[in-house]
């Protein structure tokens, strides 16, 4: 699992409930966080690169990308170079329109993922009747990163992120999409601090399906599976990871320097 830093946690928790007796690889390429401020052309080179050499070093039968911003852009890369199959992550904009009763959904995501042609092309193919409101938050993925260290931010900082998801003109916003890992690791909050109760769709629970379907029934005589963490950045694991049964860590690959 390849994230830019600590929002994948999200998805490899669902993941691993659902498969708990496989081994995991956790990697965090905080190195190149956030993916949002690279150039696409640099983010494809990277993850190719970094992907190779994860891919050598550990045989995975699968590869999940649990961010939004490098699925949208390196995953069609990815499957031309490598064998192994890849589950992606995109923004949950089908099932949230139609779960809608109010027919306006707001999409928060980074800037770079609603920027996307990707993420409008699924607006156009499932949005219906739907009204969707794009938000591309600058900063809520690294104020998710600081609340997982022990440092959240105030109110202020998160509702000046998130406050443009939430219209009222008669028909309140009544669905927002999380369209970045990140951002379920301040569900707590954000539930807290919303002007009035919406759905958040977390796209987790479906990566686990999806994941369980790929692999298929676990063997018979399978034993506990194990976790282990890759910080591209060298830094040793945080200890938060152990609130998500990860307690051990290994040194990068050269290519994520």
């Amino acid at each position: 699992m390849l994230d830019s830093g600590l929002g994948g946690l999200t998805v490899y928790r669902e993941v691993a409930a659902a498969r708990p007796h496989a081994d995991y690889v956790y990697v965090a390429d905080d190195a190149g966080f956030p993916y949002g401020g690279l150039d696409e052309k640099v983010l494809v080179d990277r993850l190719v690169k970094l992907m190779g050499e994860l891919i050598a070093a550990h045989r995975p039968d699968l590869v999940v990308i649990p961010c939004n911003t490098a699925s949208t852009i390196v995953l069609p890369d990815l499957r031309k170079s490598f064998s192994v199959p890849f589950v992606g992550t995109v923004p949950a904009i089908k099932p949230a329109c139609a779960a809608s009763a109010t027919r306006r959904v707001s999409v928060l995501g980074t800037e770079a993922t609603v920027a996307r042609e990707y993420t409008h092309a699924l607006i156009r193919d499932y949005a219906g009747d739907c009204q969707v409101i794009l938000v591309g938050s600058k900063h809520l993925a690294a104020y998710a990163e600081a609340e997982l260290a022990g440092a959240p931010l105030a109110d202020a900082a998160i509702v000046a992120e998130v406050a443009p998801c939430f219209v009222d003109d008669g028909r309140r916003t009544d669905t927002v999409v999380l369209a970045c890992t990140h951002y379920p690791l301040l569900l707590d909050r954000l539930r807290a601090l919303a002007p009035w109760p919406v759905n958040f769709v977390d796209p987790a629970p479906a990566i686990a399906r999806r994941v369980a379907d790929l692999l298929g029934p676990p063997p018979a005589a399978a034993s506990g599976g194990t976790a282990r963490a890759i910080f591209t950045s060298g830094r040793p694991p945080p200890a938060a990871l152990s609130r998500f049964g990860i307690y051990s860590g290994e040194l990068a690959p050269s290519a994520a320097g």
